[in-house]
């Protein structure tokens, strides 16, 4: 065989496999998607599931399974997705902490968050809300500060698990103010809320979707929520940073992500279709009435994102000084 005709042999075997995957990228999908949640259920994460879920069911005709993998403070389910056939039928809906805070706390994690991921969108913001437990004789900032202050270490505060974004929050807050608590963490956000509503621990940050319900019923006591500006869902809240601690802003992410070497095909399809859910009225009035803002972007605007908030926070975490088990 000539040389030209082997050229000839392989120019046509890439061109019919670049035909076979996009007419399979064309069809996708044609079976259940499972949207993997790694943190408890009732957290942002899962609510924010259970909200696509559907539309996506609703749009395709497939059947979309939240499945809830949990553990090592997210990086059970995002190792899980990285290793999952890159075909576009398993996907990670995380707070951007397991890719962006896990790596300067988990120095040997078993997955790399930029390289073995595709990343799809970023979905939304929720500010973290700072809360106590009522019966914490504070209402604001500067007296919770000055509470913590009297009673060096003697408040628990209760995180998602330990080097999430809430934890980080709480250390940025010590950072800024001095004061001095002891962490206690839980197996997702929801336990963290309802251990602090129980007074089994005083004081959290957590996520607004999935905290201003037990603000609202008066089992927890706002103090203030981590935005840059107020939200329009508690506008009586003020900002941390307006009670005297400029720039402080922190929240939770979330974002989805399939394994790397999914279809660029599959990526473009999928984007496209969870921007537009994402962004319908009835999504943005649904989340926005419960302190969270819709904010989608292009596959690799996202993996700029996760990029720069990794930087971000390991520079957090290393000058806190902080050593997580």
């Amino acid at each position: 065989m000539s040389n030209l005709s082997r050229v000839a042999r392989m120019v046509l075997a890439v061109a019919a496999f670049c035909f076979a995957a996009t007419a399979a990228a064309q069809a996708y999908p044609t079976k259940p998607i499972r949207i993997i949640v790694p943190f408890a259920a009732g957290g942002t994460s899962d609510i924010l599931a259970r909200f696509i879920g559907p539309k996506l069911t609703e749009a395709w005709g497939q059947p979309v399974i939240i499945e809830n993998r949990t553990g090592a403070n997210g990086n059970v389910g995002a190792d899980y997705v990285a290793k999952s056939a890159p075909d576009g039928y398993t996907m990670l809906l995380a707070d951007m902490g397991a890719l962006t805070i896990a790596p300067s706390v988990y120095p040997t994690l078993p997955f790399d968050p930029v390289k073995d991921f595709s990343h799809i969108v970023l979905v939304s913001y929720s500010p973290h809300i700072l809360a106590v437990h009522p019966s914490i004789p504070v209402s604001n900032v500067q007296e919770l500060i000055a509470y913590a202050k009297a009673r060096p270490g003697q408040l628990n505060f209760a995180v998602s698990g330990t080097g999430g974004a809430p934890h980080l929050a709480g250390i940025e807050f010590q950072q800024r103010t001095g004061v001095q608590w002891t962490y206690i963490p839980y197996k997702g956000g929801s336990a963290a809320v309802l251990d602090v509503v129980a007074g089994q621990a005083n004081i959290l940050f957590n996520g607004m979707l999935a905290t201003y319900g037990q603000v609202k019923n008066g089992k927890l006591k706002a103090l203030g929520v981590s935005s840059a500006k107020r939200v329009p869902a508690a506008p009586d809240l003020p900002t941390i940073a307006e009670q005297g601690l400029p720039g402080f802003e922190t929240g939770s992410w979330q974002g989805v992500v399939m394994a790397a070497g999914t279809p660029r095909e599959i990526v473009t399809k999928m984007n496209a279709e969870l921007t537009r859910i994402l962004n319908t009225q009835d999504m943005k009035d649904k989340l926005a009435a419960q302190g969270t803002e819709v904010r989608t972007n292009t596959p690799e605007a996202f993996a700029a994102f996760i990029r720069d908030e990794k930087t971000r926070w390991a520079k957090v975490v290393k000058d806190s000084g902080a050593k997580f088990d």
